[in-house]
């Protein structure tokens, strides 16, 4: 594994008090790196779908895919739409190792869910970063969604286990395939570790993009099967439905 990503200036400006936007470049004025002006331009999403959070064109609506069948998961917390820059920042945190970006993106991620869990939503009793298989973890050298949820985790005052969810079988990625094919190359990639504590525990999936919900639907039918209350998903971007704007 990479020990550091390589980009000294991004990791230094993260540890000085008086920290630079790392998208405009300007004095940040916040205990993060990102000023004020660019926070507000981010790609907010308002209009989703109450339970997979699927941009729609109007506020507290379920999509058609929900009505018809309710996924496994309770619902999905997410900030942004996978739109400008927040697009960018997430593919330079995972090809390029940025990993400033990414932590950048956790703290801002924290501190949505914080004020999420203020306004009523239930708090999970662990975090679960979606595993990677050994192939693509040892060609990138980082799993971008265990850096996220150890990130999260002391910030939100929340457990994180790497362990419980294991990917035994390698994949296709699934950026390579469309909705039904995910699903069916899905099929058996994932496991519990040997005498899971999952039993009545409510979880919170942890990953960066979800595009058409396929890997965190077989998770949480996983993990419910297997006992548990309840399993959310928190993910920094949401793609919108394909051939929508």
């Amino acid at each position: 594994m990479h020990c550091q990503p390589g980009h000294g200036r991004l990791v230094y400006n993260w540890l000085k008090n008086n920290q630079s936007c790392l998208l405009c470049d300007e004095q940040a004025d916040q205990p993060y790196p990102l000023c004020h002006a660019c926070e507000t331009e981010l790609p907010w999403l308002h209009e989703r779908c109450l339970c997979c959070a699927l941009p729609l064109p109007i506020e507290g609506m379920l999509c058609k895919a929900c009505v018809r069948r309710r996924p496994p998961f309770h619902q999905v917390e997410v900030p942004w739409h996978y739109g400008f820059p927040v697009d960018s920042l997430i593919s330079r945190f995972k090809h390029q190792a940025r990993w400033p970006l990414g932590r950048l993106l956790a703290v801002l991620l924290g501190h949505w869910l914080q004020q999420r869990f203020d306004d009523g939503l239930a708090r999970p009793d662990c975090l679960l970063p979606v595993p990677m298989g050994r192939k693509r973890l040892r060609q990138r050298g980082f799993n971008q969604a265990a850096m996220l949820a150890s990130w999260l985790g002391p910030q939100l005052k929340l457990t994180v286990d790497e362990q419980l969810i294991l990917r035994p079988h390698e994949t296709r990625a699934q950026q390579e395939l469309g909705a039904r094919q995910r699903q069916r190359n899905l099929l058996q990639a994932f496991t519990l570790c040997p005498r899971p504590r999952v039993q009545g525990r409510h979880f919170a999936l942890v990953d960066d993009v979800m595009t058409t919900g396929a890997t965190a639907r077989a998770l949480a039918n996983l993990l419910l099967r297997a006992g548990a209350s309840r399993v959310d998903v928190y993910c920094l971007a949401r793609t919108p439905k394909p051939g929508s704007s």
